[in-house]
């Protein structure tokens, strides 16, 4: 049984009392708790949490809720003890590891990607960030993003950081290669889209993009020498589809098929839960790769092909490289899962049992799926999920639910015009299910239905 601090009212009980919850965004500098960030977020459930001793049903973060990859691990340990770490790690990174994620996008993509094409970074946010600068400085007056949103909100706080411009629309009423011609067209045509950003499942919707969508994103990308940025970062967790038998099909869906303009971002943090290493990759479309602009050889007065300048001149003055051991770590993973001796999508199923078991007590008790369809069949479930309820919008659940001890982040932070939050099952124990329901079973009777 939950213990219930702060009686509110006289329909119901809310967990944490409204003078507890400005007490925690005062304390953690939170200026707006309905648009607060992910960050933020967590910052005032950790507080609450502290002051009271009452769990937090935490929804917010999208962290890893598994066992790290031993695999991995065993692999690092071994790097360390040969030595090789006393070196510098190459800027273009680890053979091994160039070679593994070669292999590991034709096992699973069936797309041919050379290895010199596949370029280590320290995480999927380090490959975004170099990516936006180069895609944008490449060619003078294509010098904005184009956003297929709802999307990551780090990534729009990076363009800030950046200087670059970006447009987006919501993906939410443009479903189908029809219409999102229509709107790919409208956007495309004024001639100052660099690059073409989305995940894909899509965080925070689940929302999967399907091979007509994309194919339509490839054509138009081409025709308009936009690059396609392709967060990956979710792969093979579309559990809807038997995906992740390397070199089998069905393989993943990608815009890899439909265009050379591409740039593919793979994460080890969610499909090995290695988040904490901080690895990925941006595996480039090979004629993107060697592509010369002059606009960037006058800028880093090197030669002006793509890969290279955005590995040497760009890249490198991040992080100047990844961590070796971490790379020797990533590449025994990727080869493993080709040879079919790690099976990651088995490892990660679990997110969906979660995800399901979390959307079934909400539903329960009045909420819907917000982003509840995909061209020709509904969402599955996986790492997150969108829920709104009646009569609130997205910035006002979020702080109601708050006060139920739940903590998510609204839609309208990643870019969605639709009402409601986002939800994330990675931290779900086993425990915490009951007092979800108990809650929700509260909130549903503060919060009645007309």
């Amino acid at each position: 049984m939950a213990i219930f601090v702060g009686f509110q009212n006289q329909k119901g009980m809310k967990l944490f009392s409204d003078e507890l919850v400005r007490e925690a965004c005062s304390r953690c500098n939170i200026t707006d708790l309905s648009t607060a960030t992910i960050g933020e977020i967590l910052l005032a459930a950790q507080y609450l949490e502290r002051k009271t001793g009452v769990p937090f049903v935490r929804m917010d973060q999208g962290s890893p809720g598994l066992p790290i990859n031993r695999y991995g691990v065993e692999a690092e340990k071994r790097a360390l003890d040969s030595g090789i770490c006393s070196q510098y790690p190459p800027a273009a990174g680890y053979e091994g590891l160039k070679q593994a994620a070669s292999r590991f996008v034709k096992a699973f993509v069936d797309i041919d990607i050379e290895p010199e094409c596949c370029i280590p970074t320290t995480g999927s946010v380090e490959g975004s960030f170099a990516a936006f600068a180069a895609c944008t400085q490449r060619i003078p007056g294509k010098d904005k993003v184009l956003f297929i949103d709802p999307g990551f909100p780090i990534q729009k706080s990076q363009l800030r950081v950046l200087g670059i411009r970006w447009r987006s629309f919501d993906i939410y009423s443009w479903r189908g290669a029809a219409r999102l011609r229509v709107k790919l067209e409208e956007e495309l045509s004024r001639g100052d889209i660099a690059a073409i950003i989305y995940s894909n499942p899509d965080n925070p919707a689940w929302t999967c993009l399907e091979e007509e969508e994309l194919a339509v994103i490839g054509e138009l990308a081409t025709e308009y020498d936009a690059v396609v940025m392709e967060d990956l970062a979710y792969f093979c967790m579309d559990y809807r589809r038997e995906l992740g038998r390397p070199f089998q099909a069905p393989f993943v869906p990608t815009v890899a098929r439909y265009t050379d303009n591409y740039i593919l971002m793979l994460s080890a943090s969610k499909i090995f839960s290695y988040a904490g290493q901080r690895i990925a990759l941006v595996c480039i479309g090979n004629r993107l790769f060697r592509r010369q602009y002059p606009a960037l050889a006058e800028r880093y007065d090197d030669a002006g092909v793509f890969g290279v300048t955005l590995t040497s001149s760009v890249l490198y003055m991040i992080t100047s490289g990844c961590t070796y051991s971490t790379q020797f770590g990533y590449a025994e993973m990727l080869n493993l899962s080709c040879e079919g001796k790690l099976d990651f999508v088995a490892d990660t199923a679990e997110y969906a049992v979660r995800t399901r078991r979390i959307k079934e007590i909400m539903l329960r008790h009045g909420f819907h799926i917000v982003y509840e369809n995909d061209v020709s069949r509904p969402v599955g479930d996986g790492f997150f999920f969108t829920v709104g309820y009646d009569g609130l919008s997205g910035d006002e659940l979020v702080v109601e639910l708050m006060h139920y001890g739940v903590s998510c982040i609204s839609l309208s932070t990643t870019g969605s015009q639709q009402q409601g939050v986002r939800g994330c099952c990675s931290r779900m124990r086993e425990e915490l299910y009951p007092l979800l329901e108990e809650r929700m079973a509260e909130f549903e009777k503060d919060h009645p239905r007309k």
